[in-house]
């Protein structure tokens, strides 16, 4: 295991590597670059300040050598200045990225603490009433765009019931997780409600796959009780396909709640994203898709790690 994890980790460096270069590549290649919006904004910048600013910042020489002063100084801890926040990036992204994760983990447990039951109770039950209200959910919720999704718990929640607040992280002048807890019901139900229906798919048609295995009837004939022939036998082994989905779908979700916290004003990575690169923010921009980036990587190590803990079988040797 200890030899996979090391393989692993230098896999996703160079991954996260080739991804540095292509996004700074990309970004280059936009119209425009911080200097050019600086002399935009302030008609006193005449073009040969905006020349030597362009010679003071490195942004007059070839996009490979940017590229590679910016890497040697990233690898010292140096990942620059944020030029929208006047800020060190790593000081803007840690709130952020922390108030993503914790939006997408409570999202994520909501959805599984649903799927999974519902799904274990549809495939216990094929093609019978329950199995049909089921699968009807389940695709509505596919269906439903998130946007409309949390602008609908917005009309509902906050302007016809009052019972939440509309957006926001939480309230002026009060502190506490209770009154944050208040803020983050309506975010989490929105990218809970849109993540549940796939995932309560895809735990029926494991668990139907599972349940007809020859190990299940071998527990049966042993007189294996029922409970523990569905809970033990049944639900561990289908688990790792949805743990593959689960892995799959991390990078969707994390674009989803860029719309999610666009809709709720909720400040985090996916809005982080979005204002950086369209004010030209270049070392924001960029550091914050290279976390993005990581967290993907993560995830697919956390999936492979939990199918040896599933399934005695796999192995990492």
């Amino acid at each position: 295991m200890t030899r996979y994890l090391i393989r692993r980790g230098l896999e996703s460096l160079a991954v996260l590597l080739v991804m540095s270069f292509a996004i700074y590549g990309l970004m280059g290649l936009m119209p425009g670059d911080p200097i050019d919006v600086m002399v935009q904004s302030d008609p006193n910048l005449t073009p040969a300040d905006a020349a030597r600013l362009k010679a003071l910042y490195g942004l007059d020489r070839p996009i490979g050598e940017r590229y590679l002063n910016w890497l040697g100084a990233a690898l010292e801890g140096d990942l620059g200045y944020s030029r929208l926040n006047n800020r060190p990036v790593l000081e803007v992204l840690g709130p952020r990225l922390l108030n993503t994760i914790l939006l997408m983990g409570l999202s994520l447990a909501v959805a599984l603490a649903i799927a999974v039951p519902v799904g274990v109770l549809s495939a216990l039950r094929p093609y019978s009433k329950t199995d049909y209200a089921i699968n009807f959910g389940a695709l509505a919720g596919i269906s439903i765009p998130v946007f409309w999704l949390a602008l609908m718990l917005i009309v509902v929640f906050s302007v016809q019931l009052g019972w939440l607040p509309a957006g926001g992280m939480q309230t002026i002048g009060s502190e506490g997780w209770l009154d944050r807890a208040k803020y983050l019901i309506l975010p989490v139900l929105s990218l809970s409600l849109a993540s549940v229906g796939g995932f309560t798919r895809f735990m029926r048609a494991a668990m139907m796959e599972s349940m007809r295995q020859d190990y299940i009837r071998t527990a049966r004939a042993k007189g294996v009780p029922e409970r523990r022939v569905v809970y033990k036998h049944a639900l561990r082994n289908a688990m790792i396909p949805v743990v593959t989905i689960l892995a799959l779908s991390f990078g969707t979700l994390f674009s989803g709640a860029l719309i999610t916290e666009t809709m709720f004003s909720y400040l985090g990575m996916g809005k982080l994203i979005y204002d950086s690169i369209m004010g030209n923010d270049y070392n924001l921009a960029l550091v914050s898709l290279l976390f993005a980036t990581f967290l993907v990587l993560l995830s697919n190590l956390l999936a492979d790690i939990c199918y040896a803990w599933l399934d005695p079988r796999v192995t990492y040797r």
